[in-house]
């Protein structure tokens, strides 16, 4: 079995009757359900600070689009849209 931690949380009582309900209709516990969500969460915020990182280290090394350059991939966009 792998090897887990305690978290103490506290949620309001319309979240956990909602927590409650997904956990009984996925036949899983409660503590398996909001473990799930919180990996997502985890998972996705990770990946999104990473990615802003990204963004501003290449703003910071001056890496932008030309306005022909934006202006152009407006326009492919914009025709492929009709």
């Amino acid at each position: 079995m792998a090897e887990t931690s305690v978290l103490t949380l506290r949620l309001d009582p319309k979240l956990k009757k909602q927590l409650d309900r997904l956990s009984k209709a996925m036949s899983r516990s409660r503590s398996f359900v909001a473990a799930e969500a919180i990996r997502g969460f985890v998972v996705l915020n990770e990946w999104q600070i990473g990615e802003i990182r990204k963004g501003i280290a290449e703003s910071d090394r001056g890496e932008f689009a030309t306005d022909k350059e934006v202006e152009h991939s407006l326009k492919r966009w914009i025709r492929r849209a009709r």
